[in-house]
């Protein structure tokens, strides 16, 4: 039996194992747990309930991660993307007035769409006409947002005042304490190439958080889950498709259409996927898996599902086949049931982990040709926009715009292919309309 699955996934072939399938699925799994409880509580402000809003959140990465991992056999997990689900809740929904039954409605036609080109692999055309310059850019500047997003999570940098808007946070909280020692010890322990750094990492620091009584423990560990009845199936597709709603459309279907390009290909960049052409090979499977589950999402009632940089930790962690997605799966169904033990790990524990591994990310950029401007700065832009725009896609679409721009002017206009052109206009056509 498993020696078979071994044969499924091609272990041999990619030199991986159960144990580090295992250790990845785990690793990527702590890393995204938060997604459980975020995810629906700003999908709140939009008038979504919260605990129906976490069974569809905790369904759709189920669904979305267990095909990535029997169809795609990719080590990519998916739940509903941290930015769509913002812009939904506060731009949407609270500034331009939609109801969040219309919002989802522009979910699902997005999803039906991505399914439609991704099986006609038109999606995979693009993805493959984007120049190695660019990739690198996806993959170091993804590097850096999880690093920003791990100091942020740990307290190390917080929020600062008009002018200076991040600044250092407290060395004296505890928290940031723990934090500081989860980065020290997983750096430690990947110096000397212990297997699983970076969970025993989390864990660690889990522990020691909980012996003093820094993390609370849950009251319960099981319980069923909440009734999902009152969002099932509560779209609203006659007020999506309407002209005054078409900017929210474009805003998403372009946000998720190059997240999940962007977010592939750094991926397997930082990974080693890539094939001898810099492309991922068979991607409209990733994409479709991308796709269908951004479809049942919607229909479940939350936003849009994609493939999460937090893969990036178990990758790290030695994860290569898609049998760590089915490991992934596994538990975030069994978040369904195990919910509060699920959330005793806190964000100062897994945010080391994402700053290590924004670190690993970044090796790439030795690639780049530093000496050619029209590389280098549309990479620049991605790179810096990704971060601190706080958002994946507007570093993205920047890169798509700018590389053109500097590709003509610098008398290489040759190297801008049709498909670089498809996703420099949808990139255009994204800053033109987005409701800012």
């Amino acid at each position: 039996m498993l020696t078979a699955v071994a044969r499924y996934f091609n272990f041999k072939e990619l030199n991986t194992s159960f144990q580090k399938e295992l250790i990845g699925g785990l690793t990527t799994f702590v890393t995204m747990a938060y997604i459980f409880i975020v995810n629906p509580k700003i999908l709140e402000a939009a008038g979504i309930p919260f605990g129906p809003s976490m069974v569809a959140t905790i369904l759709s990465a189920f669904f979305g991660t267990f095909l990535m991992g029997i169809y795609a056999k990719r080590p990519f997990a998916i739940a509903p993307y941290m930015g769509e689900n913002a812009f939904i809740a506060y731009t949407v929904v609270n500034v331009l007035g939609y109801s969040w039954q219309t919002a989802i409605g522009a979910i699902l036609i997005g999803g039906i769409l991505f399914t439609i080109i991704t099986l006609l692999k038109l999606r995979s055309w693009l993805a493959n006409s984007i120049p190695d310059s660019l990739k690198i850019g996806f993959a170091v500047g993804i590097g850096l947002f999880l690093t920003f997003i791990g100091l942020n999570e740990t307290g190390i940098i917080t929020i600062g005042v008009p002018g200076a808007p991040v600044r250092v946070g407290n060395f004296l909280n505890p928290t940031v304490q723990l934090a500081i020692l989860g980065f020290i010890l997983i750096g430690i322990l990947m110096m000397k190439k212990i297997k699983g750094a970076i969970l025993l990492g989390i864990l660690s620091v889990t522990a020691i958080s909980v012996f003093f009584g820094i993390s609370p423990i849950p009251e319960k560990v099981i319980g069923l889950p909440p009734d999902i009845s009152p969002i099932f199936l509560k779209v609203d597709l006659i007020g999506a498709f309407t002209w005054g709603f078409f900017a929210v459309i474009l805003t998403v279907f372009v946000m998720d259409f190059v997240d999940t390009i962007g977010t592939l290909i750094g991926l397997a960049y930082s990974a080693n996927m890539l094939d001898e052409k810099g492309n991922l090979p068979e991607i409209e499977k990733p994409m479709l898996c991308d796709a269908l589950a951004t479809v049942f999402g919607a229909l479940l009632g939350t936003t849009t599902t994609g493939t999460y940089i937090e893969s990036a930790t178990g990758i790290e962690a030695g994860a290569r086949s898609g049998f760590s997605s089915i490991v992934v799966s596994i538990l975030f169904l069994s978040a369904l049931f195990f919910a509060p033990a699920f959330s005793i790990i806190p964000s100062f524990a897994y945010g080391p982990a994402l700053i290590i591994v924004g670190l690993l990310m970044m090796s790439p950029i030795t690639k780049l040709r530093f000496n050619d401007l029209s590389d280098s700065i549309p990479v620049f832009g991605i790179i810096i926009l990704m971060s601190f725009s706080y958002n994946l896609g507007i570093g993205m679409t920047a890169g798509f715009v700018l590389y053109p721009v500097f590709k003509i002017f610098s008398g290489q206009r040759n190297q801008i292919t049709p498909g670089l052109w498809i996703l420099a206009v949808l990139s255009l056509l994204f800053f033109i309309f987005y409701p800012y």
